[in-house]
């Protein structure tokens, strides 16, 4: 089963009191999953992730919990935190309602797609608002969205984009790596496809993207999703 970290405190805020650890173990029992470890580390959600290093860090309490492998909505603090409520009685489960806009978007899939990744799936999530920890929580869900339905992004890849910032209608095409103009996550100056292959390649950066380049490595041509007014937001 998959193990995910969970952070103690603000979980147990969710929850409304504090639990031992063997009273915690007994809930994760009755809930079907289990606490695996208990660790101390670094508190990633003080900082964006790919932000600046340096200043004092700050150290919080992590549980290891495994969770069933289908169980993809407890796969972080939001979705523990929901699961749980519902759980103990403290909400009922929430209702997921579809709507449409009075104004719909739309992506063109144009024909060279169809001999690498010929599928695209997009949806538009409105009036959130991320903090710096629910947005390395985001980011860290789909990470491990990615190394698990996605086999490690050899099936799907998940990009995620600021609307606001872009202009539709939007374009998935496929183009040589030296034509797509970006600039990446946690970078501030804009890359070509190549550069950034080049640039992740490179160990001195130490990205961990590294481990998927192999996916992209020989292809004459990447898949971007371009919206009117920019050259391409994302190479995937």
């Amino acid at each position: 089963m998959p193990t995910v970290g969970i952070l103690r405190d603000p979980l147990f805020e969710a929850l409304g009191r504090s639990f031992t650890e063997n009273e915690f173990q007994e809930l994760c029992f009755d809930f079907g999953i289990e606490l695996d470890d208990v660790e101390e580390e670094e508190d990633k959600g003080t900082k964006t992730r790919g932000g600046a290093e340096g200043g004092a860090v700050e150290m919080v309490v992590s549980y290891k919990i495994e969770v069933p492998a289908n169980r993809y909505d407890i796969l972080c603090l939001e979705g523990m935190r929901r699961a749980l409520r519902v759980f103990t009685g403290l909400d009922t489960p929430p209702v997921y309602r579809l709507t449409s806009p009075a104004s719909l978007l739309s992506i063109t899939v144009e024909l060279p797609t169809g001999a690498i990744r010929p599928y695209v799936l997009c949806a538009v999530l409105r009036d959130c608002t991320f903090g710096t920890r629910a947005y390395n929580s985001f980011l860290d869900l789909q990470d491990r969205l990615h190394h698990n339905i996605a086999r490690r992004r050899t099936l799907v890849a998940i990009g995620t984009h600021d609307l606001d910032t872009l202009t539709p209608p939007f374009r998935y095409t496929a183009r040589p790596p030296a034509d797509i103009h970006f600039t990446p996550l946690a970078q501030t100056r804009e890359f070509t496809a190549e550069e950034l292959f080049a640039f992740y390649n490179d160990s001195a950066n130490n990205s961990p993207l590294k481990k998927f380049l192999p996916i992209l490595e020989g292809s004459c041509r990447h898949l971007p999703l371009a919206s009117r007014l920019c050259s391409s937001t994302s190479s995937r």
